[in-house]
């Protein structure tokens, strides 16, 4: 592998990282807390300070160990999740479906900032690759933990979601899985089925709306 190359990619996508990751989680917090749970706060997570979300392991020693065991080909990784006591929520049922699409939510806006900056840049006519290239990666990394987290299984927030939408009996069946859900989405991600069924699938459809909705805005700059 190209160490230079290595290097390069790593900076362009940093600061997406660290933006997407540490919007989502204090996002989750936010939410919370806003529901009646400040759990977060107390414990100092509702920042927007990088250093308060970031997992050693997950974060940093993962993703590189897998980048560069697999060529980039392969990559996964984590923040520290936000603490949330649900029982603390004022309704918890439903409250806990909005704190657990906090998180996608601000992915989304993300994704959707990144592409507007890239295009401001585009009509300004900025041309230094490194930019553009990094709104690119904003808007990659942002899909990418869009759809990802909405996957419906616990602990991922869309099991949170699947869970609080669920009648009470389903909704109990289906919380049992989150002891042994990491596990189980790790063996699926590794399989293929997230990426091909779920992941690929819905970043594409995200994608395509985030274009259409932004239509407008191209056509006036470019």
């Amino acid at each position: 592998m190209d160490f230079a190359q290595i290097i390069q990619t790593v900076a362009i996508y940093a600061l997406p990282v660290l933006f997407a990751i540490t919007l989502h989680e204090a996002a989750h917090g936010y939410a919370a807390k806003h529901f009646g749970d400040n759990t977060a706060e107390m414990l100092g997570r509702i920042t927007l300070n990088p250093a308060k979300h970031i997992d050693p392991l997950g974060t940093i020693a993962m993703p590189l160990l897998l980048y560069f065991a697999t060529a980039g080909s392969f990559l996964f990784g984590y923040a520290k999740p936000v603490p949330v006591n649900f029982g603390r929520l004022r309704n918890p049922k439903r409250d806990m479906i909005w704190v657990a699409l906090a998180g996608p939510g601000a992915n989304l806006v993300q994704a959707i900032g990144w592409t507007v900056v890239f295009y401001v840049l585009l009509a300004t006519g900025v041309q230094e690759p490194f930019f553009l290239k990094m709104c690119q990666a904003g808007l990659l990394v942002n899909l990418v933990m869009f759809a990802f987290n909405l996957f419906p299984l616990p602990p991922l927030d869309g099991g949170r979601i699947l869970v609080g939408l669920l009648p009470w009996k389903q909704a109990e069946l289906v919380s049992r899985i989150e002891p042994w859900g990491f596990f189980i989405v790790m063996a699926l991600v590794i399989t293929g089925v997230v990426g091909n069924l779920w992941l690929r699938p819905l970043m594409a459809l995200t994608g395509s709306a985030i274009e259409a909705l932004l239509t407008p805005l191209r056509m006036l700059l470019l």
